[in-house]
């Protein structure tokens, strides 16, 4: 059984700095040490995208010392807010495909991840940049890595949803190519769940067909209204990360509102 962390939408700030009030890096450091203590066993923690929130070098050093605390193995993807060349200068040794973009397959004994690359950029210009985009290059290799398969559960790992959410504020900037997407996804037939981030809310069901998890923020989280056109707009909620789980018989997912989780039982 493969027990994969989701932590996503990580906006780590420099030293000094918070967003809403609220300090990312100590957010995600307690959640670092949950992780240690309680999912040591994890046989991946994935960071799925929007690692800086300024995607600049101070924030990205910043993270990956932080990262160095990590007792299991880490695997990283970026997001709208990242800018690719800023983040390999900092993580020179994370995992790109052959044409340059942060994307990666991983082999376990009972599936294949999937780790997409869907920063729309550059140019970085808002609010195109914000959205997400599968170019025929990236197609391309996901279309290989699912080929290629062979008799593997697929988990597809993206940090824009390739469908609507609910939230209209945010639904303008998922994937926008998601036909381009689903008709490759559907083709292969091979695809048990999608993960991704980008909305900062807990959000779970399908599309054609396939099962999907969207996770919650270890920093701010969405609004929950659906109707509010303003996607900059962030509530102060617990902090969390989604929990993954591949079994005999599918997938199961959890969310651990790390901030406030408790493990002491009471009897009622």
């Amino acid at each position: 059984m493969t027990k994969f962390i989701i932590f996503t939408d990580l906006h780590m700030v420099p030293e000094g700095m918070s967003i809403i009030g609220i300090d990312p890096y100590r957010r995600l450091a307690a959640g670092i040490q949950h992780v240690n203590r309680y999912h040591a066993d994890a046989d991946r923690v994935i960071f799925a995208g929007d690692l800086a929130h300024g995607a600049d070098r101070a924030s990205y050093e910043r993270l990956k010392a932080l990262l160095g605390e990590l007792d299991p193995p880490a695997a990283i993807m970026i997001g709208n807010h990242d800018r690719r060349e800023a983040f390999l200068e900092v993580f020179d040794e994370a995992a790109t495909d052959a044409s340059g973009f942060v994307q990666q397959v991983i082999d376990f004994a009972d599936c294949r991840a999937i780790l997409l690359d869907t920063l729309f950029a550059p140019p970085y210009d808002y609010p195109v940049s914000h959205a997400g985009y599968l170019c025929d290059r990236r197609l391309a290799w996901l279309d290989r890595q699912l080929a290629s398969a062979a008799d593997r559960p697929v988990l597809i790992f993206m940090h824009h949803p390739p469908h609507i959410t609910g939230f209209i504020g945010i639904d303008m900037f998922r994937l926008i190519n998601e036909e381009d997407f689903y008709g490759l996804v559907r083709r292969h037939g091979n695809v048990r769940h999608i993960f991704a981030g980008h909305v900062h809310r807990t959000i779970s069901g399908s599309s054609r067909g396939i099962p999907f998890s969207v996770f919650k923020s270890p920093v701010h989280q969405q609004p929950m209204p659906f109707d509010i056109p303003d996607a900059s707009l962030s509530v102060d909620e617990p902090a969390a990360y989604g929990i993954a789980l591949v079994t005999r018989d599918g997938v199961l997912v959890h969310t651990e509102d790390y901030e406030i989780a408790k493990r002491d039982a009471a009897v009622a």
